[in-house]
């Protein structure tokens, strides 16, 4: 039972070490796999790692740990998304730890209503018949500032009359205490226009939709008037709404009363796996209560959609969803008795099918982790094999050699190998290399002696040769290499060259005959451990020119004078301060300070006309 427990904390600390950084809402499972406590995060992993710290003394969280069996989490753009989808899984699932929001209170929502004359108010109750709902606002005081801005400006009225058109003609309402004090413009006594109060609730509903651009122009010109106009305080009030407004930000996408009961499905492909990963949302009632992802293993190739296809149907029936409508991202040339199909390009839905991909990619993420995890070299052998699908080569890149010159002007001119093994850097087979053939700066003349050189002795000495060689250059140094080591030796081996762009970046992937550009993503993983190689190149390159720059600086004439060492230089060089000083110097007066025989090696140095 013991080792039991030990190898299920193992699992569930494995799993919280791969959630990433980023907000999101987290769920606890019990053995029988029912959620037991829902959480909501800033930064997941340090808020789930926190459960499980040797140091946590609350009996309740101690308590909590002891009866987790599982993890799930779900990913989100914003903390307050976070606080909205942890408060929907909370009312859906109920769970045993959770003791806030148990009763059922909601966020609450602003509401313009559908009467004659709009009003504009918080609610907590949804009634979509009555009216047009905006939010709901986790941020109590965000919200109170809006519908304070939105009566400043726009004044709806706030009486609960049912008003009507005749109502108005006929005389029958009159200015109420709201009218008086300047909160209301009176339209029920039509001392303000019906067309002009609807203009207001128009603009309001801009405002609520977060269309703030039009309202924000308008307050600054305002300011700008009262300000010219030397009104002072009241163009810091309008300074204030402005302010407010331009930090007012548009309602989160997790949550939208508009999308009433939707499937949301996505699909991210991981071709070196030859695996996907299917994220699914439901949306119930405008509110998230299911996200899970799923990974599927491909038998017959299939195709991205056809995995689509066969996951809809089983996950819906897991889920026993019954919506009407599904979000994908691409069309499916499939229909669904009683189902519509949807591909969105903007708006709510848009957002929707953007957080599942968010989630989808942050699974793979997570299981690569893992995986790599647990076997360190799965990573460099899936890197290996994307290299060797990218370039086409017949065989794993297992050794890779990369070549970079270095020189100023031509002077000290130096070439750096770097060998790496398993995409891993194989330190002891580094080479570097003097140049000795070539006059100047000459790159194209240099990388071809270093190579022939390189080469030559490999295949005299019966050493293995590489995989795959890589120039630090573009299509230059991709021919001389390649003409040396293919045409010249007929050693037959691949060639690539990693190109840089004006501003000194890495930006593209070499290959083939002609050379061509490789589709490969600068982002990708791929990538990086190329350009890795490409640095460790240059700062091996560039290292061994610098040493060997430095040594030529630092040099002397001390330093050609035979069976004088580094130490009597450094006596001579103490004592006399310079070689001039040591040249013209005494023969008594050089064996006062270094002896008789090494001051007369040095006295014949300088004065070989005397012997």
């Amino acid at each position: 039972m013991k080792k039991e427990k030990e190898e299920l904390l193992a699992r569930l600390k494995n799993i919280v070490l791969n959630m990433p950084e980023k907000p999101g809402s987290y769920q606890f499972y019990d053995k029988d796999h029912t959620i037991i406590y829902v959480g909501k995060a800033k930064r997941l992993k340090s808020r789930v790692s926190s459960y499980f710290h040797t140091e946590v003394d609350r009996f309740k969280t101690k308590v909590l740990v002891s009866k987790i069996c599982d993890i799930t989490y779900t990913v989100v753009n914003t903390e307050e998304d976070a606080l909205l989808l942890e408060n929907s899984l909370i009312k859906r699932y109920n769970p045993r730890y959770n003791v806030l929001l148990k009763d059922g209170k909601t966020y609450p929502s602003i509401c313009i209503t559908k009467e004659y004359l709009p009003r504009i108010f918080k609610t907590r109750n949804i009634n979509r018949k009555g009216g047009q709902y905006f939010g709901p606002y986790s941020h109590i005081s965000s919200m109170y500032n809006i519908l304070d801005l939105i009566g400043k400006i726009y004044k709806p009225r706030k009486c609960h009359f049912p008003i009507s058109a005749e109502g108005i003609a006929a005389g029958k309402y009159k200015p109420c205490l709201e009218y008086h004090i300047h909160n209301c413009g009176a339209p029920c006594c039509g001392r303000q226009s019906y067309d002009d109060y609807m203009e207001c609730i128009r603009q309001a509903r801009e405002i609520l939709k977060g269309n703030t651009r039009e309202l924000s122009e308008l307050l600054y010109q305002q300011m700008q008037q009262l300000s010219a106009a030397l009104k002072f305080e009241e163009a810091e009030q309008v300074k204030q709404r402005y302010m407010l407004l331009q930090g007012f930000v548009s309602r989160s996408e997790v949550v939208s009363h508009t999308i009433t009961d939707v499937d949301v499905f996505s699909i991210i492909d991981d071709e070196a796996s030859r695996n996907a990963y299917i994220n699914y949302i439901h949306v119930k009632n405008g509110t998230i209560n299911q996200s899970f992802t799923f990974e599927y293993k491909r038998k017959l190739d299939e195709t991205c959609e056809e995995l689509l296809i066969d996951a809809i149907p089983e996950i819906r029936e897991r889920f026993q969803s019954t919506a009407r409508e599904v979000i994908v991202p691409f069309e499916l040339s499939w229909q669904l008795s009683n189902v519509t199909f949807t591909v969105p390009k903007r708006g709510d839905k848009r957002h929707l099918l953007e957080l599942s991909e968010m989630n989808s990619r942050q699974y793979k993420f997570d299981r690569l982790k893992q995986a790599e995890k647990l076997n360190p070299e799965q990573k460099q052998t899936r890197l290996m094999k994307e290299l060797q699908a990218k370039l086409k080569l017949p065989k794993l890149p297992y050794h890779i050699e990369c070549f970079d010159n270095s020189n100023i002007s031509g002077t000290d001119a130096v070439a750096g190998c770097v060998v790496f093994k398993g995409m891993r850097p194989a330190k002891k087979e580094y080479r570097k290399y003097n140049i000795k053939t070539v006059v100047g700066p000459d790159d194209y003349a240099s990388m071809q002696e270093v190579v022939r050189r390189r080469y030559q002795r490999m295949t005299d000495e019966h050493q293995p040769l590489p995989d795959l060689i890589i120039t630090d250059g573009g299509k230059g140094q991709m021919d001389v290499v390649s003409a040396v080591v293919n045409g010249e030796m007929g050693l037959n081996i691949a060639v690539a060259g990693l190109a840089k762009d004006d501003r000194h970046r890495t930006n593209e992937l070499l290959f083939g005959d002609p050379i061509c550009t490789v589709a490969l993503d600068v982002k990708s993983e791929l990538f990086h451990a190329l350009t890795r190689i490409q640095d460790e190149v240059h700062r091996y390159a560039i290292t061994f020119h610098r040493d060997k720059r430095s040594k030529h600086a630092l040099h002397s004439q001390l330093d050609d004078i035979r069976g004088i060492g580094p130490k009597t230089r450094e006596a001579l060089l103490k004592q006399f301060k310079t070689v001039k000083a040591i040249r013209e110097a005494s023969l008594p007066t050089l064996s006062a300070s270094v002896g008789n025989a090494k001051a007369k090696v040095i006295y014949d140095h300088f004065h070989p006309a005397s012997e």
